[in-house]
């Protein structure tokens, strides 16, 4: 049984707020009872190396 999931991101923005971006994927929850984290890019994330924004970050499993 596949259950649908929220991935929310971890970034932040220039101004140090969460970016708010989140993305959808489902996840059998009988063989993986733990909290799915994965990295993924967000365009809104501020990257302070390059100073521009859009970079690869962490995105932790939310309420749906």
């Amino acid at each position: 049984m596949r259950d649908k999931i929220k991935m929310v991101s971890t970034g932040t923005t220039k101004v140090g707020k969460k970016t708010g971006t989140f993305r959808t994927t489902t996840k059998n929850k009988r063989t993986m009872t733990e909290k799915l984290k994965l990295k993924h890019f967000d365009k809104r994330a501020f990257n302070p190396e390059t100073g521009k924004t859009g970079m690869h970050v962490l995105f932790e499993e939310g309420k749906i």
